[in-house]
């Protein structure tokens, strides 16, 4: 549960950022599906092409990572169903975005070793690998603390708001390590060969930012109140005990 939801209501004012969301989403995965695919020549967890192997890390983490972990957020302002059902939506989505992000790390891990590399030298590397401890402790926490076994009812109203903030700056730090990472690549890819006003370039810097944008307007769901509160809603803090 490394993210937030606001009230459950969708309200006149949150429901179309919620569909800008979901666009958003589509077009960022496409376009690293393209990009990883048609330019860079595919997707494989073995290979004698070790670039195959790095692709995989783009894909898992801005796909499984940040496209679910961005769903999952908004999930309570998405989702017309009772609290409990919308709070396992939430817990799941999140839970596949940590596994995919996990997989997706050790796709760059194994592409480094099998080609020589050092790991960690980068900032990308430094805070992506923070972030997904963070969102994996965000994650722990909030399924103890909301869902299984649960705390006390005095406990829960304290930690929901501490619940949604840190929920929040986890996932800004997540879009912060996304666009560290298409810098840190398409400046490498450039480097060696990669025409800075080409095709790829292009491309590599639109889903950027696709993905920062996309980052925005998710908070901006997130904190955004209902103008239709539902009392069995995510911000009943009471109906949390």
């Amino acid at each position: 549960m490394a993210g937030g939801g606001g009230g459950a209501g969708l309200g006149v004012g949150a429901a179309p950022f919620t569909n800008v969301v979901h666009g958003l989403a589509v077009v960022g995965a496409v376009l690293v599906l393209v990009w990883t695919i048609h330019f860079r020549g595919g997707l494989a967890f073995d290979s004698t092409n070790k670039n195959l192997i790095f692709n995989l890390h783009p894909v898992l983490m801005l796909i499984g990572f940040i496209i679910l972990g961005s769903e999952a957020i908004i999930s309570y302002k998405v989702f017309p169903w009772s609290k409990e059902v919308k709070k396992l939506i939430h817990l799941t989505l999140h839970a596949i975005a940590v596994v995919l992000g996990a997989v997706g790390i050790y796709a760059a891990f194994k592409f480094h070793n099998e080609s020589g590399i050092a790991n960690l030298y980068s900032l990308h590397s430094w805070i992506g690998l923070g972030t997904i401890v963070l969102f994996a402790l965000q994650w722990i926490f909030g399924f103890v603390t909301f869902f299984y076994p649960g705390a006390a009812p005095a406990i829960r109203r304290g930690a929901l708001p501490w619940h949604l903030l840190v929920g929040l700056f986890v996932y800004a730090l997540t879009i912060v390590t996304a666009e560290l990472g298409f810098l840190e690549k398409l400046t490498f890819l450039e480097n060696s060969g990669l025409a800075k006003y080409g095709s790829e370039a292009f491309l590599v810097n639109f889903t950027a930012l696709v993905v920062l944008l996309l980052g925005a307007i998710v908070v901006l769901v997130a904190v955004l109140p209902s103008e239709l509160e539902d009392p069995e809603g995510y911000r009943a803090v009471p109906e949390e005990a």
